[in-house]
């Protein structure tokens, strides 16, 4: 029967719905490099051309420090006494001391430290300029005595002349008085040197904020430099306490020798503490030489080999052992290192040559994760600075750096 206009429709069966298929549209991938890279690669420039850049540039670089070593050199020094009293900075903030005032306890003691090595040294070149001409005589005899003892001995009058004239006293005690001079002219700069200070001892403060947010960018760089902080605070520490050490033993051996100028030599004792490889030659010349003119030669074999006796226990065998991690330079580099910062900052370049050097290291070598292999034809190790975990900007940054 049919069904009438007003009832409902029947309900018709429908077709189960089938499942929505996947997207059958390829995943999206990475956008391929553009096609001018193979391009671009081609015309990168060799490596033997990169390195005679570099080579150049370094050349450059340096001849423009030698050419203002009279700003360089005191930036410098301020920046290397900034780090090496951080860890006083840090312990006064940690007792609770607001932090300019730590920053300038910090600067009080650097000032200090300062003034009393440039009188020390004010006062020992004016005592030695006053005592030099009263041995012009005993230096004639000793000068006398070697001609006759090499006369004896068949050796020429001209081979003994031309012996004598290459060797000049006054001209070598005089090298050193040029030396130690010029070294105090370093502190004829202490205004600029305290404004450093002040400066960066309180950017030094807030320095380590912004190194975190850096190493959230640049780990690399954040790595190198909180690896040179720690370092060289750690090769300063360590000289000093050594270089003390060493410079009060010399002064009691010179004493018992009753050598004129016993601080003098203890205060070079301790410069030439921080000057690598011949910083002991430096230190047991003048000495000796004024033991000889003083009290004979038994004085000059005494004065050498206490000096050799205390510089090699000392410095040779237990000083090595504990900042040879910190410095991180073989003994041919540390040595190239002094020639090279002697040359473009004078005197104060030969007692920073290891810090600047482990500046320069960190700058150019372990910031850059490509150069950092060059590590192990620096030091014959594998030793790089540790690599910071790479973290997304919104990450929590790595630990505090030791800069505050």
């Amino acid at each position: 029967m049919p069904d009438s206009p007003d009832s409902p429709p029947p309900e018709t069966a429908t077709a189960p719905e089938a499942p929505t298929a996947p997207d059958a549209s390829p995943p999206e991938t990475a956008a391929p490099p553009p096609a001018g890279g193979d391009a671009a690669a081609s015309w990168s420039l060799p490596r033997g051309v990169v390195v005679l850049l570099g080579t150049a540039g370094a050349i450059i670089t340096a001849g423009g420090l030698h050419g203002f070593s009279s700003i360089a050199g005191p930036v410098f020094l301020a920046l290397i006494l900034t780090i090496a009293v951080s860890p006083l900075r840090r312990y006064l903030i940690r007792r609770g001391v607001r932090t300019w005032i730590a920053a300038l306890i910090a600067l009080v003691v650097v000032i200090a430290i300062l003034l009393g090595l440039a009188a020390a040294l004010a006062l020992s070149l004016a005592r030695l300029a006053t005592l030099l001409p009263t041995y012009q005589d005993t230096f004639a005899q000793l000068i006398n005595d070697a001609r006759s003892w090499l006369a004896h001995r068949g050796i020429g009058n001209q081979e003994i002349q031309r012996v004598l004239q290459a060797f000049d006293l006054g001209k070598a005690l005089g090298i050193l008085q040029g030396w130690l001079t010029k070294l105090l002219g370093v502190f004829s700069d202490l205004g600029l040197i305290v404004i450093l200070l002040f400066f960066m001892g309180m950017d030094a403060n807030s320095f380590s904020a912004r190194l975190t947010e850096a190493a959230k960018h640049r780990p690399g760089i954040a790595g190198a430099l909180t690896s040179f902080a720690r370092g060289t605070t750690r090769y300063l520490v360590v000289s000093t306490i050594f270089g003390l050490i060493v410079a009060v033993v010399d002064v009691g051996v010179l004493y018992v020798l009753s050598v004129p100028l016993p601080w003098l030599w203890g205060l070079l004792a301790f410069i030439t503490n921080y000057i690598p490889n011949i910083g002991f030659i430096i230190g047991v010349v003048p000495p000796a030489l004024l033991g000889l003119l003083d009290n004979g030669w038994s004085a000059l074999v005494w004065v050498i080999v206490a000096y050799c006796v205390i510089n090699f226990v000392f410095q040779s065998i237990i000083q090595p052992k504990i900042v040879g991690d910190a410095v991180g330079m073989s003994t041919t580099l540390t040595f190239v290192s002094l020639i090279f910062w002697a040359w473009v900052l004078g005197p104060l370049g030969a007692i920073l040559a290891i810090p600047l050097s482990l500046l320069a290291k960190a700058l150019l070598l372990d910031a850059d994760p490509s150069t950092r292999w060059v590590n192990g034809l620096i030091t014959g190790t594998d030793d790089v600075p540790e690599k910071q975990p790479e973290r997304p900007a919104a990450a929590v940054p790595p630990a505090t750096p030791e800069f505050s």
